[in-house]
């Protein structure tokens, strides 16, 4: 993985804790689902992500999106190598299997 990558991700788990200790969770979330979009294509990373959202999902106390994080989580070990659904969020709001448009910063980010 690019340093450039590696740091974009990490920027916003840093965003997503910081919005999650202002109170502001669904936001927090938004740059969770943003590191997930830019982790997909790299197994350690991808999981990661989805282990990221299982806690942010544990500490809202959000049963549907804690069951939806186990089996991505899993889902992301078995198969990140062989295919990701380009652009996916990775929420349990969404089909885990959907391909989804990426936006247009982050798409600069992956194209380099």
């Amino acid at each position: 993985m690019r340093i450039e990558l590696k740091q974009a991700i990490e920027h916003e788990y840093r965003l997503a804790a910081a919005r999650e200790a202002e109170g502001l969770t669904e936001v927090a979330f938004r740059h969770l689902e943003r590191a997930h979009i830019l982790s997909q294509r790299f197994t350690v990373a991808h999981v990661r992500s989805h282990l990221r959202m299982w806690g942010w999902a544990w500490r809202q106390r959000q049963p549907r999106e804690i069951f939806g994080q186990t089996t991505r989580i899993l889902a992301a070990v078995l198969f990140t190598r062989i295919w990701v659904p380009e652009g996916n969020t990775g929420g349990a709001n969404v089909s885990a299997v959907k391909p989804m448009p990426i936006p247009d910063d982050l798409k600069t980010l992956l194209e380099q």
